[in-house]
């Protein structure tokens, strides 16, 4: 995992901690990166497992995995 993936996955795993969604304006203005080099990065973090896809209804939702495969977090909305 690159810093700046690391970075993207800390900031979504800290606001899913306490019941945000962070959404891709907070993810820019919190890495000073845009759009697309964010969207890479959690493709990439997708690809590695790290973070899960689900759709559910009318949104695109993720699941952070955690180091226990029994716990993961909720992300939505991006």
């Amino acid at each position: 995992m690159t810093d700046f993936e690391r970075k993207v996955y800390r900031i979504i795993f800290n606001m899913t901690r306490f019941g945000k969604n962070p959404s891709m304006e907070q993810l820019k203005r919190k890495t000073g990166k845009d759009e697309q080099v964010i969207r890479v990065a959690v493709k990439i973090l997708m690809s590695k497992g790290e973070l899960r896809d689900q759709k559910e209804e009318k949104w695109r939702s993720y699941l952070i995995k955690i180091k226990k495969p029994s716990l993961s977090f909720f992300l939505g909305n991006f």
